[in-house]
């Protein structure tokens, strides 16, 4: 039974994410000026090295658009993030190149003194996020190469 429940969750998001991800990706419900925003996540597939395209919700917080879920282990885009950090994201039409840290239940990493302090802020608040089961990752924009 819990199988087919997999399955049937599976199938229901990625259904609904062929069609939300192109109208986001285009920038509809997907703007850089608002505090919470629809994001499209481009990350490397954990098995495939596919490009995987994923529609999220995002919370800006300063230079950092902070992503997360309610599925844990189950959502395919936290893995990807683990395996490979260096993503990039389209908001308001545009792709913007990131690097994500990852923030989950067996994460033990500490920032260094030397971080931001408001990277050190969220990390400390999403690694004591007090409901069970949520995974979280923290975009930081990485320069295009050959812009400065």
């Amino acid at each position: 039974m819990f199988a087919s429940l997999s399955t049937l969750e599976r199938n229901l998001f990625r259904g609904l994410n062929a069609v939300v991800e192109p109208a986001v990706r285009n920038g509809v419900a997907s703007s850089c000026l608002l505090p919470v925003s629809m994001i499209v996540l481009e990350s490397t597939g954990f098995k495939s090295g596919s490009p995987r395209r994923t529609p999220l919700w995002s919370l800006a917080a300063g230079p950092y658009r902070v992503i997360g879920t309610a599925r844990g282990g189950r959502s395919f885009w936290v893995k990807n993030l683990q395996k490979t950090p260096q993503v990039q994201y389209f908001i308001g039409g545009k792709a913007r190149p990131a690097t994500a840290l990852v923030v989950t239940p067996g994460y033990s990493g500490e920032p260094s003194e030397t971080s931001p302090a408001l990277l050190r802020w969220l990390l400390e608040r999403l690694r004591g996020f007090p409901v069970e089961g949520w995974e979280f990752a923290i975009l930081m924009s990485r320069p295009v190469a050959g812009k400065l």
